[in-house]
C-alpha cells in the first residue's frame, strides 16, 4: 500500500475545512432545533423527500444519500413518522424494503424552517465569498465528494470481507 503524506498546505486546507464544516453544522443544527425541533439528519430526509418528484424514496437510498447508518436513519424516520411528517410503507417494487413519503405537514415544516436555514448558510458560508469564489468552491468540492462517494464505506467493505471468500 502506498504511503500518503499530507504536506503543510494540505494540512492547513484540511483543518480549515473541518473547522468550517463543524462551525456551520453547529449553527445549522441550532437553527433547525429552534425553528422546527428537527435534527440535521431529519431535515436532510425531509428535504430529499420534498425535492423528489414522487415525494418518496427508499429508506436504503436515503441512508446512502444522507451518509447515515441504516439503523440510525430508521430511528430518525420513526421520530418523523410519529410527528406526522412522513409515512413509511413497504416499497411497491420490493416489499423487503421500505419507502418513506413526505406528508403535507412535512412540506409545511420545511417551508417554515427553510428561510432561516438559508439565512444561516448564506450569512456564515457565503457572506465572505464572491459569486466567483462560490463557483470555485463548488468546482473544488464536487470532485472530492464524488471521489469519496465512489469508494464503498468502511462498514460495507468490512461486512463483505467478514461474510465470505
Amino acid at each position: 500500500m502506498p504511503e500518503h503524506h499530507v504536506d503543510p498546505v494540505q494540512l492547513g486546507a484540511y483543518f480549515a475545512l473541518i473547522e468550517v464544516s463543524g462551525l456551520l453544522r453547529h449553527a445549522i443544527e441550532q437553527q433547525l432545533r429552534e425553528a422546527g425541533d428537527l435534527t440535521f439528519v431529519q431535515f436532510q430526509v425531509l428535504m430529499r423527500l420534498g425535492q423528489s418528484p414522487t415525494g418518496s424514496h427508499r429508506m436504503t437510498d436515503l441512508a446512502d444519500a444522507v451518509v447515515y447508518s441504516r439503523s440510525g436513519l430508521t430511528y430518525q424516520a420513526g421520530r418523523l413518522e410519529e410527528a406526522g411528517l412522513i409515512t413509511r410503507s413497504p416499497s411497491p417494487d420490493d416489499e423487503r424494503s421500505t419507502t418513506a413519503t413526505i406528508t403535507d405537514a412535512g412540506r409545511a415544516l420545511i417551508a417554515r424552517v427553510l428561510p432561516g436555514h438559508e439565512e444561516v448558510v448564506s450569512g456564515m458560508l457565503f457572506e465572505p465569498l464572491s459569486q466567483d469564489d462560490a463557483r470555485t468552491l463548488a468546482r473544488l468540492l464536487t470532485p472530492v465528494r464524488d471521489h469519496m462517494r465512489s469508494t464503498p464505506p468502511r462498514s460495507a467493505t468490512s461486512r463483505r470481507r467478514r461474510g465470505g471468500s
